[in-house]
């Protein structure tokens, strides 16, 4: 299952440290995922205890988001998506535990039904397709931020390059979206959530990045709630250095780096 991941592409820093301490050569992710959860004294909204349980112990009928927010135990499957899944668990629990927290109560106030709603709708986008890029708190972090929100991707990625990595990081969070690329296409968008951060941020290191962005960002999703509003596009093998040959033809393909819809 794991022999496609390639572990040294930029998209998956954000997991790249958890992915090291799962051993994959066992026949399941379960119970090393378990092992993971209790050593980093996880637990979900309720504050009963992270697990990781076969597919099976979701009872028939019963949502998934619903069962982690009542149990604490998270059904997953031995294949890519939940593998990935319970990676973002280990990297980022504060925030997945929030936006379980923002499911579990949706569905206790309207039910599951056939439509998740709005507040779901943006949940599970957040859950499965997201990105984190967190920019300097600076005039020249907004610049980049009003480039890449009216799709001026030239501006962006070639023109403001140097700011990645200096005064701006993306940190993958969705687990779909770091499944679709284990088999990358030029194609792939993330939605992005923006997360301006001071001088302090950036003097940390990687790990103390990961844990405050972990922290901020759960802390304005339990503020601020979420709407599909609050995504911006942003097709990752753009991103400079994300993939290789990114010359002026990469960047004209309007196809993936299309022109902001004008408003009718």
């Amino acid at each position: 299952m794991f022999q496609d991941i390639d572990w040294s592409r930029a998209w998956y820093a954000s997991v790249r440290d958890a992915a090291s301490r799962i051993d994959l050569s066992l026949p399941s992710v379960v119970q090393p995922f378990c092992e993971q959860a209790a050593a980093l004294a996880l637990l979900n909204h309720a504050g009963q205890p992270l697990r990781f349980v076969p597919q099976a112990s979701l009872p028939e009928g019963t949502a998934y988001e619903e069962f982690i927010g009542a149990t604490g135990q998270v059904p997953t499957r031995d294949n890519l998506h939940d593998f990935f899944n319970g990676l973002v668990w280990l990297t980022f629990p504060l925030v997945k535990r929030q936006l379980n927290a923002l499911q579990a109560a949706q569905i206790a106030q309207d039910g599951v039904g056939k439509s998740r709603g709005p507040a779901r709708d943006a949940a599970t986008i957040y859950d499965e397709n997201s990105a984190l890029l967190v920019v300097r708190d600076n005039a020249e972090g907004a610049a980049l931020v009003d480039a890449l929100r009216n799709h001026r991707w030239r501006e962006a990625f070639v023109e403001r390059a140097a700011m990645f990595g200096r005064d701006a990081e993306v940190w993958l969070f969705g687990h779909a979206l770091m499944e679709k690329l284990v088999a990358p296409y030029k194609a792939i968008t993330a939605h992005t959530r923006v997360v301006q951060a001071g001088a302090g941020y950036w003097a940390l290191d990687a790990a103390g990045r990961r844990a405050w962005l972990d922290r901020d960002e759960a802390a304005r999703l339990a503020s601020e709630g979420l709407a599909k509003g609050c995504f911006t596009p942003l097709p990752v093998l753009g991103i400079p250095g994300w993939w290789p040959q990114q010359d002026d033809t990469f960047y004209a393909d309007d196809t993936v780096f299309r022109a902001k819809r004008k408003p009718a």
